[in-house]
């Protein structure tokens, strides 16, 4: 396993599509373990491909509950439900938070790195690293989608 070096938010690949990953092997295996590493590294919750340069449609999330680190590959967002207004950060935006407004319930469905399909539903923290990290696979950024939060909030 190996570190990474995380993009940071002017690097022009962060604004692009990743491409849907369809060779399930021992690279992608690889990858996955160097994200992994990566992560926890920088002390993070989750981390896209496109964070450490790659294009792939590949994340990894960890939120601390003890069910250890997810990977998500090809995830998409197949049900929403409620609403959570928190503040976000992110490893390629150092030194930067903001409130987000996020689904309270997220399910996703996603492959495993032996391209099984599989479904993940999150809920809170894990719904939130979900939809942050499935954004990065297209090009957006949280930054992009902050706000600021009333009293009333």
């Amino acid at each position: 396993m190996a570190l990474r070096k995380v993009r940071i938010d002017d690097d022009p690949v962060l604004r692009k599509m990743s491409k849907e990953v369809i060779k399930f092997d021992d690279r992608l295996k690889e990858l996955a373990n160097d994200m992994i590493e990566t992560m926890y590294q920088e002390d993070g919750v989750g981390l896209a491909a496109p964070q450490i340069g790659i294009l792939k449609r590949l994340t990894v999330i960890d939120v601390y509950d003890d069910s250890g680190p997810k990977i998500l590959i090809n995830p998409e967002i197949i049900y929403e439900e409620g609403e959570q207004f928190e503040i976000e950060g992110c490893l390629s935006v150092p030194n930067v938070t903001g409130y987000v407004r996020r689904p309270l319930i997220a399910k996703v469905k996603a492959q495993d790195l032996e391209g099984q399909s599989f479904e993940i539903i999150g809920e809170g923290l894990l719904a939130r690293a979900l939809c942050h990290e499935i954004d990065h696979l297209n090009g957006v950024l949280f930054i992009d989608k902050m706000e600021i939060k009333d009293d009333d909030e």
